[in-house]
């Protein structure tokens, strides 16, 4: 397994509408063998031409390129930073985080800090509490005039986070979704043969709805649609079993539903049986709510037969995702052996 383009990945930035870093690293790991383009919403559309004779089946993979994050929205006359969250952020996580203020000059350190009262000075009233984004404000270190010079309203605000090795876990920030765009890489360097017209798309704008798949499954038009993405894997102590969703370490996850679609049976089948069939060890995934770049793309053009595979990840919308080894390589795994096939699987529910 390649971890330095997983580092690489999960250490860049890029929140919905900023995924330019992402978009730079998807580019030249798939330059080589697929024909690359970039729409006009950013989304890079990799053309994986059949080596075999075709089937005449267009097929899209999509991986979203995004991170949750903050755009700066006001700028304090004592150099404090207000921002505007993009994508679904619970307050309790956002505390004593350490960030990046992405300037036109360059990264400029800061804190996430609360408004609210050192723990010395609280009443029960105030440590009862709960908080909301707007409690938050950025201390990056500089006075009003200097920060009014230096930063201006939308830039971008990221996670000072790295990754690391815990055993045979990997965390960091933005797992969801640099992780399946690594598995997206990584599973159309190792499939073989193909007689389908491969799409791999890595988008952009998922987590402020699912914006870019939709324009570039509008434009694909394809035939079938595969979205790699994160997912629940709440086992964790605290939690009952019934609410695991997904397990680390028990393989990949082929999902059955979340809130935005329930997939297609056939391609459902078709996944389950090349995971038996090849010994790839794998979970099946019911998501109460939560959705992907599948429930996008879906209902498009009449309706596309569509399905999510997914890696399970826990403590998903924080800055420690975390994924265990032989998951992601399963899902690589499985991912190739569908490239390979989707050309003669039948799909049909007659």
């Amino acid at each position: 397994m390649n971890i330095g383009l997983l580092q690489e990945l999960t250490e860049a930035h890029g929140i919905p509408g900023n995924e330019g870093m992402i978009r730079a690293i998807v580019k030249r790991e798939l330059g080589g063998i697929c024909e690359l383009e970039v729409d006009s919403m950013g989304s890079v559309i990799a053309r994986k031409a059949p080596t075999k004779p075709g089937s005449g089946r267009r097929v899209m993979l999509a991986a979203h390129m995004d991170e949750i994050g903050f755009v700066v929205k006001h700028i304090s006359d004592k150099g404090f930073l207000r921002v505007q969250p993009l994508g679904g952020w619970d307050p309790t996580q956002m505390a004593s985080q350490r960030v990046f203020v992405h300037t036109q000059s360059g990264k400029l350190n800061g804190v996430l800090t609360q408004s609210k009262k050192p723990k010395h000075m609280q009443t029960p009233g105030d440590a009862n509490k709960a908080p909301t984004t707007d409690d938050f404000f950025l201390d990056i270190g500089l006075s009003g005039e200097a920060a009014q010079a230096q930063v201006q309203l939308g830039d971008m605000v990221t996670m000072n986070r790295t990754f690391q090795t815990m055993g045979d876990l990997f965390t960091c920030k933005s797992m969801d979704d640099r992780a399946a765009v690594f598995v997206m890489i990584e599973a159309l360097k190792a499939a073989g043969e193909h007689s389908a017209e491969i799409f791999a798309v890595a988008t952009v704008q998922e987590e402020v709805g699912l914006r870019g798949a939709a324009a570039s499954g509008s434009r694909i038009a394809p035939d079938v649609m595969v979205a790699i993405d994160v997912t629940l894997a709440n086992d964790i102590p605290g939690l009952p079993d019934e609410l695991a969703v997904t397990k680390l370490g028990k393989g990949t996850a082929i999902k059955f539903m979340d809130s935005s679609l329930i997939c297609h049976p056939k391609v459902f089948g078709h996944f389950r049986s090349l995971a038996e069939n090849h010994k790839i060890p794998y979970q099946v995934e019911v998501l109460p709510a939560g959705g992907t770049d599948a429930g996008a793309v879906q209902r498009l053009h009449g309706g596309v037969p569509s399905f999510t595979l997914s890696i399970p990840t826990r403590y998903i919308h924080t800055v420690n995702e975390t994924v265990n080894k032989g998951d992601v390589q399963a899902s690589v795994d499985l991912l190739a052996r569908f490239i390979e096939t989707v050309g003669e699987a039948d799909y049909s529910l007659d």
